[in-house]
């Protein structure tokens, strides 16, 4: 903070000192009295430009040029506390449209939108089944903790089934926020997990079919009946709509 301090006193320094330190003096006067106080005027370069140089300050620039720092912000739209960046371009004249314009006075153009490359989802070896027949409610969205998978419709005790063939994995409630929860192994790679379930039907250890119930739906964890239903890849949660069939 003091070094920040001590940079606006040096800024708001230059500032009044440029007002004695540029171009040339006029002096005015009006018949009979005596003349006035020397006041400063800027020599514009019309057509003219400059590039900030690394260790340049706007003070200095217009010192250089016989400007005042007060006209060289003015005609580049720069405002205290006058921030350059090398690189920048200034105009050294007033008018036109080609100076940086802004708070910072900066005349870089915008950043452009990086792109992230298109990712296909990973090619799974089995043929996903719905698990359980209901309109969806939520969709799946990358990298939000709360929508990792997808959530289905349905009436309480309707059957919940396993989306392809595995082995169940877990069968209970101690995951905050799944309710009654089953997951079920598919192989290595793969798991497809079934919450806020009613009741489950199925133990750890046990194999079941693609189709099987293996649970009732419910609310348990949740404000309405429905299905939280999710497939993992390698323990990341993936669209499931990138493997269930289109409805």
């Amino acid at each position: 903070m003091r070094g920040l301090a001590r940079i606006l006193v040096v800024v708001s320094a230059a500032a009044l000192l440029a007002a004695c330190g540029s171009s040339h003096v006029v002096k005015r006067g009006t018949a009979g009295s005596s003349q006035r106080g020397p006041v400063t005027v800027s020599k514009p370069k019309y057509g003219v430009t400059t590039t900030v140089q690394r260790g340049q300050n706007l003070y200095r620039i217009a010192t250089d040029n016989g400007i005042t720092l007060r006209d060289l912000a003015a005609w580049n739209g720069i405002r205290a506390p006058y921030t350059i960046y090398p690189g920048q371009h200034l105009r050294l004249y007033p008018g036109g449209s080609s100076a940086g314009t802004g708070n910072s006075g900066s005349s870089r153009p915008p950043p452009r939108p990086v792109k992230k490359p298109v990712v296909a989802p990973p090619s799974s070896p089995f043929s996903w089944h719905w698990p359980v027949a209901g309109s969806l409610l939520s969709r799946y969205v990358a990298g939000e903790p709360t929508r990792q998978g997808i959530d289905i419709a349905g009436s309480e005790g309707a059957p919940v089934n396993a989306a392809a063939d595995g082995v169940v994995v877990y069968s209970g409630s101690g995951l905050v926020g799944y309710g009654e929860l089953v997951i079920v192994k598919h192989n290595d790679e793969w798991l497809s997990a079934y919450g806020h379930n009613r009741a489950r039907l199925v133990k750890e250890g046990q194999a079941v079919k693609a189709g099987q119930q293996i649970a009732e739906l419910g609310h348990s964890g949740a404000a309405r009946d429905m299905l939280h239903f999710e497939i993992r890849y390698n323990g990341k949660p993936v669209d499931p709509q990138d493997y269930l069939p289109r409805k």
